[in-house]
């Protein structure tokens, strides 16, 4: 059986923790215009839990968060360490078969993550600061339609985040 596979650091890494700690954005205070996209993505998804995540250096740290009773958790466990290495979605519809996470302790523990789902968010450089992710305690397939109305929420985080460092 393979073991759970950790993230790798992105190429860009330096330059897009930089990015991220130039927002001065981790550890702030909630914010309504982060938690209405969370809130409108649980409705829209009917999932247990919604995740505004930032990837810092050694964790990702959630800037909204619906479902969760925690703010941050390891970056070597974190789904979306994975998901910030490409500009497309990120979508695991049974953990359970995936090797990279059948043994993750998010999977085999509390919230016992069975679906995920992580839109990256990224600058208008590139770099990948987070993610806007779903994550169910059952399997879930997306349609296409999903798909897209999930990549628009990803847009308007991406534009909150934007407006964060002017």
């Amino acid at each position: 059986m393979e073991l759970m596979k950790e993230p790798i650091l992105p190429r860009d890494e330096a330059d897009r923790l930089a990015k991220l700690n130039s927002l001065s954005i981790l550890d702030s205070a909630a914010e309504e215009r982060f938690d209405r996209i969370t809130r409108i993505a649980k409705r829209l998804f009917n999932v247990p839990i919604v995740l505004v995540s930032l990837i810092d250096e050694d964790r990702q740290w959630f800037k909204s968060c619906i479902g969760l009773d925690v703010l941050q958790t390891g970056r070597d466990i974190s789904f979306c360490g994975h998901a910030i290495h490409d500009s497309r979605l990120f979508v695991v519809e049974d953990t359970a078969l995936d090797p990279r996470f059948s043994d993750n302790p998010l999977v085999l523990n509390e919230p016992f993550i069975r679906f995920y789902a992580g839109c990256p968010l990224q600058m208008g450089d590139g770099s990948a600061l987070g993610t806007l992710c779903l994550i169910d305690n059952r399997v879930r397939s997306f349609s296409k339609q999903d798909l897209e109305l999930f990549k628009d929420l990803g847009k308007i985080t991406e534009m909150e985040l934007s407006l964060t460092s002017l």
